[in-house]
């Protein structure tokens, strides 16, 4: 499978290709179509070859030029997924960190069934407000985005209701790691992890610990999340990943169940958070 990256580049060019072809049809030259858009005829090269990508305005002014008004809305929707499938963080979070998780409420209002799989940190509508401080701070320190992380929280916080309301469904997949790795000090680990014990007992959540004895069938995967089996949202340290075609999403899904397998529930899984929970004193 080509990387998240690469594909994001092949739908760029696609787009590319669906103008370049449409000004063909049009019989017309790429300097005449310069011409007719009030560009120079460099842009309409680059913008054929995917070397820039258009905007909006762009592709109207494109079609209108190669007398096809009516493709444009299409071609927009399509570049627009293009731009959206592979989004660096720097991009997402230029003016803060609450923007960001605002902009996701939504979807996880609409979202009926999450699949949750947490390598790292704790999964984000369970953390508490102490540890999602500790967190975003980090990350805010590391990328060097403007300091928000107050109200960023106060924003994770709220988002997080979805797993109290709405009647969603969770399943949650967390390795073992995540109860050990140190975020914020031990008072704020140990109140994540017994805030943690309480939410596995929430109706709504199903919650599997992936034991570090576990014998594996899929190796650690980075933090994704799938959202009602039609979309995953991928989490690396430069960008955030979007995948909506059928067979990636299939195969997160694989990847999901193979997890699952190994991991723990209940009993077992509240005994593996407890001797974290003494291990941070």
């Amino acid at each position: 499978m080509s990387s998240p990256s690469s594909k994001a580049q092949e739908a760029r060019e696609a787009v590319a290709v669906r103008l370049r072809e449409m000004r063909l049809d049009a019989g017309i030259t790429g300097r005449e179509l310069a011409v007719r858009c009030g560009w120079s005829e460099s842009k309409s090269s680059r913008i054929e070859h995917a070397k820039t990508p258009p905007s909006d305005a762009d592709i109207r002014a494109w079609c209108t030029a190669c007398g096809m008004p009516g493709t444009a809305e299409d071609l927009i929707a399509a570049n627009r997924q293009a731009d959206s499938m592979y989004v660096q963080w720097k991009r997402l979070q230029r003016t803060g960190l609450r923007r960001l998780q605002e902009s996701g409420v939504p979807l996880y209002e609409q979202t009926q069934q999450f699949h949750v799989y947490c390598s790292n940190v704790m999964p984000g509508f369970f953390q508490t407000p102490e540890y999602a401080t500790a967190l975003l701070t980090s990350i805010a320190q590391f990328r060097g985005t403007p300091d928000d992380v107050a109200d960023a929280v106060k924003a994770r916080v709220s988002r997080s209701r979805v797993i109290r309301e709405g009647g969603h469904r969770f399943a949650v997949l967390v390795e073992e790691a995540v109860l050990r790795y140190r975020i914020g000090g031990p008072e704020i680990m140990a109140a994540q992890l017994g805030h943690l014990l309480s939410v596995m007992a929430l109706p709504s959540i199903s919650l599997g610990i992936i034991p570090f004895t576990a014998p594996r069938q899929a190796w650690p995967l980075e933090t994704f999340t799938v959202f009602d089996g039609g979309r995953v949202h991928v989490e690396t340290l430069s960008a955030a990943i979007k995948e909506t075609q059928p067979s990636d999403v299939a195969l997160y899904l694989k990847a999901f169940r193979n997890l699952k397998d190994v991991a723990v529930y209940g009993a077992e899984a509240r005994s593996l958070i407890t001797a974290a929970i003494d291990a941070v004193g």
